[in-house]
């Protein structure tokens, strides 16, 4: 299993990468000679997809399922409460 400077993948099963710095828009991040474009800024300990995930696809992390996609994911997207829930606990969000 490749990991980089940038990221890692836990697991050999996990559909994403955990971010290990900060990224910022433009940046390309690789991995096993595929290429991940940022489209948003995404914070250290982030996850992003490692590929396409369908909405109700369970998110894989440490080989383990930590919820579902709200909606379609696109490799490489920032994997967080705005497109995927918890299957365990209710998902609390901070409304502006």
């Amino acid at each position: 299993m490749e990991n980089s400077n940038q990221f890692i993948k836990l697991s050999d099963n996990d559909n994403v990468f955990v971010l290990t710095k900060n990224v910022d828009v433009g940046d390309t991040l690789t991995y096993n000679g595929e290429n991940y474009r940022v489209t948003t800024p995404i914070t250290l300990g982030h996850k992003i997809a490692a590929r396409a995930i369908a909405k109700g696809e369970k998110i894989i992390k440490f080989n383990m399922s930590i919820g579902s996609a709200t909606q379609d994911i696109m490799a490489g997207e920032h994997v967080h409460l705005h497109n995927m829930k918890s299957d365990f606990i209710d998902t609390h969000t901070r409304e502006s």
